[in-house]
């Protein structure tokens, strides 16, 4: 047998090596292709920015209404309209109806509770801060909205109408044990348990004036923070317990506040800012406070030293509502109408990474975080 010169032997293992490096690069971009196609198919409706360590994945499930696993609770009277928290609307005819909840790898803390839609009336509802385990609480005609969670995370306190007052009721994290708080008190809105338990701060409405005022857990020893003149409403408690920021009218424009628990040391804290709607929502630190701002169609969410410097906007486009930081205040969850519909999402506090929590057609607003 004739012997392979050593120069075609070489040659020939030049041109396997060659082939092999094609074949595993040719491999490589066909792994990426797939990869960026899957991405791009599992990218969720309305996220403005992607975080790595969230992935989206599998079929996106439809959420036609009523498929919200009610919880039987005592009824509650019908809520009518109020100036206090207008009901938000979709800006489109043709809400996105379906959604896949995301799947963290860091996952945010907490539950958020917020007001969702249950045909025409509002609920409370409630879901993991990944927007996982969403159920709603109340059901029926009767509806019920303004939730927070308490400070221990083992209750949900909200306003309801009943008779012709709205008053404050609470129930547990699972919807039972509902328990109607005051009664006889005027129009009770935006209930909060202080840090401690041991009280709550609310809005109190009479003759078309509102202020702020605590009461004991149980609805006893009733009055107003403080005996200014103006409106003030949406009040929220400070981590510590010793301020309450609230939103107010009390010489001018609308604007942020801040008060000790007991009454004194009124502090402006936002100035010229145009157009400030709703609750605030204090860092759990205690030195800023996230707000939102602006005309109907076109709010923001903004974030601001207690001090009242430091101003930043923190989104721009989508009418953005409802800030609330989360326990760990690494980040925020919100309301918004960029998918055409009020749904809420969380971002981080920086304004990035901004998620989607929920999908369903009808709007969902007020989020509230907790433990």
């Amino acid at each position: 047998m004739q012997e392979i010169p050593p120069e075609k032997k070489n040659t020939r293992l030049i041109w396997l090596i060659v082939l092999a490096w094609v074949a595993v690069l040719g491999l490589c971009a066909v792994c990426i292709a797939g990869g960026l196609a899957v991405q791009r198919s599992l990218l969720p409706n309305g996220s403005l920015t992607r975080t790595a360590l969230v992935q989206y994945f599998g079929t996106p499930v439809t959420l036609p209404p009523g498929t919200l696993s009610p919880v039987p609770s005592q009824p509650l009277a019908t809520l009518p309209a109020t100036t206090s928290a207008p009901r938000p609307t979709a800006t489109s005819s043709t809400p996105t109806a379906t959604f896949a909840p995301p799947l963290w790898l860091d996952p945010p803390p907490g539950k958020i509770a917020f007001t969702c839609t249950d045909g025409e009336v509002d609920q409370v509802c409630i879901m993991d801060a990944t927007g996982e385990n969403l159920r709603q609480l109340t059901s029926g005609d009767r509806p019920a909205y303004y939730p927070s969670i308490s400070p221990d995370g083992d209750r949900v306190i909200f306003s309801a109408r009943v008779d012709r007052n709205f008053n404050i009721f609470s129930m547990d994290i699972n919807g039972g044990d509902l328990q109607q708080i005051t009664e006889g008190m005027g129009n009770l809105f935006a209930p909060e348990i202080a840090p401690n338990g041991n009280r709550i701060v609310f809005t109190q409405e009479s003759g078309g004036q509102t202020a702020i005022w605590i009461m004991r857990m149980d609805g006893g020893n009733a009055r107003p923070v403080s005996e200014e003149s103006g409106s003030s409403w949406d009040p929220t408690w400070s981590p510590d317990g010793s301020r309450i920021a609230f939103t107010g009218q009390l010489d001018g424009g609308v604007q942020i506040y801040v008060i000790r628990a007991d009454g004194s040391r009124l502090r402006q804290v936002t100035h010229g800012i145009q157009d400030i709607t709703g609750r605030s929502s204090w860092s759990p630190d205690g030195d800023q406070l996230a707000f939102n701002a602006g005309v109907a169609g076109d709010r923001n969410i903004y974030m601001i030293d207690v001090d009242g410097d430091g101003l930043v906007q923190l989104t721009d486009g989508g009418d953005n509502i409802n800030p609330s930081f989360s326990p760990d205040g690494r980040w925020i969850s919100f309301a918004s109408a960029r998918d055409g519909n009020f749904e809420i999402y969380v971002m981080q506090v920086d304004g990035s990474k901004v998620t989607r929590l929920s999908g369903d057609p009808r709007p969902d607003w007020q989020p509230r975080w907790g433990n």
